[in-house]
């Protein structure tokens, strides 16, 4: 349970809504990149920039053809074929054509979320289906997309030369959904960021390993 549900306060629920706010400011922002920066690191990962769209791209439409079956998987991930472009590139079902450029890889990260957004919307709430984090819900695979999304700009954004700073009550529901122990009083974001392994955070140390939950909870 929940700190929130054990003082009897509400747990705020994430949304299909929520996730498109999450993919319509992430497309604006990575918009602003300057054409020569896409082939830099994005952040610490070891993906170049424009492999980290395609793998949050990717992301999004694991979560979305989870949800997809009549019967939703409850033991694997639906079996398409992932598979990198170079040895120590992402593994992605998910590819952009990089004839298109960067307007065309963003096209590419939208069209992703929207099915994510859209089989959140259109699938029953007492759906479930696998993730190697815990047999989730559609409200669970929507948080897991915002947090996707927003971290995953945060990397980008380090290797764009971008500000990018998401708004509080995307950063408060995927915490209170998906990390549910994580600090209350310590600022959305910056804790968003401490739970996945990329800030510090006063009195509590740093994550080298890190993962959420996406059990359902009430």
């Amino acid at each position: 349970m929940s700190r929130s549900a054990e003082s009897g306060a509400p747990r705020p629920r994430v949304t299909a809504e929520d996730l498109h706010l999450a993919v319509q400011l992430a497309v604006a922002a990575l918009r602003e990149a300057p054409a020569a920066a896409w082939d830099g690191k994005a952040g610490s990962l070891e993906w170049d920039c424009w492999e980290t769209v395609e793998h949050l791209s990717d992301d999004l439409f694991a979560y979305a053809v989870q949800l997809a079956p009549a019967t939703p998987p409850l033991e694997s991930e639906v079996p398409f074929l992932w598979e990198s472009r170079r040895p120590g590139g992402p593994a992605n079902a998910v590819h952009a054509d990089r004839a298109a450029g960067p307007n065309g890889l963003l096209q590419v990260l939208e069209a992703s979320g929207t099915l994510l957004v859209s089989m959140v919307r259109t699938t029953p709430p007492q759906t479930r289906a696998y993730h190697v984090f815990g047999i989730s819900d559609p409200e669970g695979f929507a948080a897991m997309g915002v947090v996707e999304t927003l971290v995953h700009t945060h990397d980008l954004a380090q290797g764009l030369g971008l500000t990018w700073h998401p708004p509080a009550v995307l950063c408060t529901r995927v915490l209170a959904r998906l990390f549910p122990d994580a600090p209350e009083s310590t600022d959305p974001w910056t804790t968003l960021l401490w739970a996945t392994g990329r800030a510090e955070l006063p009195a509590h140390r740093r994550l080298a390993t890190w993962r959420w939950d996406g059990t359902p909870r009430e």
